[in-house]
């Protein structure tokens, strides 16, 4: 029994030492006296006593701090990456947004004063941030005493990633348009067909159909993105050769090169069309003729926003039975048009037959 007491209280001491080391070295101050505080603070929170490693050594600000951490660096190089941040206009996971109707006119050499009024609609938006939560990862005392550090540090990641694949995939399913109208233009792939599936290929035609499409919408020429999903990406490497030879994707990122005047990305789960051109649900699987989209748009025409992240837990012992520790985290997010006029989207066209 001393020894098992003992454990814990190493296995509690090396964790608040590690956990402060960790936010010394994120504050920029001495690491050891990151640690010497951090055991401190447990002991002054009743959270040094070995009860279990999970109520040892988990501070919960630390870890909900790691995992925001993650979260942030998930986004660093990706399509998402260099959109507008609006998280300082979010309160309580809701964001007000100012909707400018047009913008004003501009009066080139004016002589003429006094200088016309020109009222723009405003209107206050507001928007609920999307909530994300992972579903709970139990995690025994005999786990957290052998590994307390490890295992919550690949638990942390595990949760972190499976947050950053759901924003994703919201996000890229919010920026593409419903369907095809004069100012969210849904277009449609001209190339040969593929045997197998009566998919028809994207080519370099089409590329140039997506271009020509922002520029009737007066879309700057600038910070355009485009973001292919693999099927696309594939049917260019098979018949563009300047493609081909620039294509070395980032793995991190999903970042392929530069082509027509687009940042070209790579993403693997973008939403799918019907064959009338029409945006199925939010992670709703395509049936026959249907396929994933690529779409296009200017980073200065959307928004991020980033809310709370709350880091949820219960004790093992609270659960005398099963002897384990439950956590989860929720997180609030938003990626989304500011106005949906500066987007286009790419839909392979089906034939079922040659």
């Amino acid at each position: 029994m001393r020894k098992k007491t003992i454990l814990k209280a190493m296995t509690a001491l090396l964790f608040n030492s590690v956990m402060g080391i960790t936010v010394a070295l994120v504050l920029g101050i001495n690491p050891l006296l990151g640690a010497v505080l951090a055991n401190v603070a447990a002991v002054i929170l009743g959270q040094f006593a070995p009860q279990g490693a999970l109520q040892a050594g988990v501070l919960t600000e630390v870890w909900t701090g790691e995992l925001v951490k993650s979260l942030r660096s998930g986004l660093e190089g990706s399509w998402l990456d260099g959109i507008p941040d609006q998280s300082s206009l979010v309160n309580n996971d809701v964001i007000h947004l100012v909707d400018v109707g047009i913008d004003p006119d501009v009066l080139v050499n004016n002589k003429t004063y006094p200088i016309p009024i020109q009222e723009l609609p405003d209107g206050d938006i507001t928007i609920g941030l999307d909530k994300f939560q992972t579903k709970v990862t139990p995690i025994t005392d005999d786990e957290l005493y052998a590994l307390s550090y490890d295992k919550m540090s690949r638990v942390k990641e595990a949760h972190a990633n499976a947050i950053n694949d759901s924003k994703f995939a919201k996000s890229a399913h919010a920026l593409c348009a419903n369907s095809n109208t004069p100012t969210t233009p849904v277009l449609t792939t001209t190339g040969d067909r593929e045997a197998s599936t009566g998919r028809l290929r994207l080519c370099v035609d089409d590329l140039v159909n997506m271009k020509r499409a922002l520029d009737r919408l007066k879309v700057p020429a600038g910070n355009r993105r485009l973001v292919l999903c693999p099927d696309h990406v594939n049917d260019l490497l098979m018949t563009n050769q300047s493609f081909e030879r620039q294509y070395n994707i980032d793995r991190n990122t999903g970042k392929v090169g530069n082509l027509y005047g687009f940042d070209i990305y790579e993403y693997a789960n973008n939403p799918v069309y019907t064959t009338a051109g029409v945006k199925k649900k939010l992670g709703e699987a395509g049936t026959k003729g249907e396929f994933a989209c690529s779409f296009a748009f200017y980073t200065q025409r959307v928004f991020k926003a980033t809310g709370s992240t709350k880091m949820y837990y219960s004790e093992a012992s609270t659960d005398p039975q099963n002897q384990r520790s439950l956590i989860n985290f929720r997180h609030y997010y938003l990626c989304m048009p500011k106005k949906a006029d500066a987007g286009v989207v790419m839909v392979s066209g089906y034939k079922e037959t040659a």
